[in-house]
């Protein structure tokens, strides 16, 4: 089950530590939802293909398109620079949804207030973090995860590092978080 926690400031050690506040600072997946839009599933990794649940969810929200990723050290050529760069704080124009099969990791996501919220993702966990939130992602000290990623159409994942205010996600963003989010569920 996700857990998500506000982060350290600790910019110098490994960002695949957890960076947890002193005291820790958990957070809702509620208050995760309320403070930056982001959504949790929960599937079934050993039935996923067969008993609906996630069928009726792609349906609901228009995914079209799905693949399968895997990263750590074995299967990403350049892994350590591979991984800086997705530890680039940025945006998309589109939602970024992740179903882990495999493995943890944490995404990483700015919150109202600019404060990094850490999430931790393991096998069962979905995660829908919505077009214009500034966010990052890396593994955890297990180096390893094999997650379904979905999108809308034709993938068009270009990246938009920060600072990116001026895109029109970005302001939409920004809208839905003064008046609230409305979930899709």
């Amino acid at each position: 089950m996700v857990k998500a926690w506000y982060m350290d400031e600790d910019t110098m050690s490994d960002q695949r530590l957890e960076h947890h506040r002193s005291p820790p600072e958990f957070i809702s997946l509620e208050e995760l939802y309320s403070r930056t839009g982001v959504e949790y599933f929960n599937l079934n990794v050993d039935t996923y293909a067969s008993d609906g649940v996630l069928d009726a969810l792609k349906k609901e929200r228009g995914y079209t398109y799905e693949d399968e990723i895997i990263c750590s050290k074995e299967c990403l050529p350049n892994y350590e620079e591979k991984l800086k760069t997705f530890y680039k704080e940025h945006l998309h124009t589109d939602e970024e949804i992740r179903f882990v099969l495999d493995g943890s990791g944490y995404f990483d996501v700015r919150d109202g207030s600019d404060q990094w919220i850490r999430i931790a993702v393991s096998a069962g966990d979905m995660i829908i973090i919505p077009a214009g939130i500034y966010h990052r992602f890396t593994l955890d000290t297990k180096n390893f995860i094999k997650a379904k990623r979905f999108f809308i159409g034709e993938p068009v994942w270009l990246p938009y590092n920060r600072p990116a205010d001026d895109m029109a996600c970005r302001q939409q963003y920004l809208n839905k978080l003064t008046q609230g989010f409305v979930t899709a569920r």
